[in-house]
């Protein structure tokens, strides 16, 4: 996996989640640069984004969300009341 596939899946899902509350990542290619990330470097991949990530169909599928509370956590460097 070269950072290069990952940063490419990053664009999509960033651009997606601009438009819709969520996003699904299904095409094999994506799915196998998704998979071939540790189960927490995954989510920390995703909470350094102000997502939240879920793993769906033992890693066919993949779907990420936008969670406020990430993103303020990253923005302001505390946890929001």
């Amino acid at each position: 996996m070269t950072s290069d596939k990952l940063s490419a899946v990053a664009t999509k899902i960033a651009a997606e989640l601009s438009r819709r509350p969520e996003c699904f990542i299904v095409h094999p290619t994506e799915t196998r640069v998704l998979g071939g990330v540790p189960v927490d470097d995954l989510k920390k991949f995703a909470n350094e984004r102000g997502w939240r990530v879920v793993r769906r169909l033992g890693g066919r599928q993949f779907q990420f969300y936008n969670d406020t509370t990430e993103r303020l956590i990253h923005q302001e460097g505390q946890r929001p009341v």
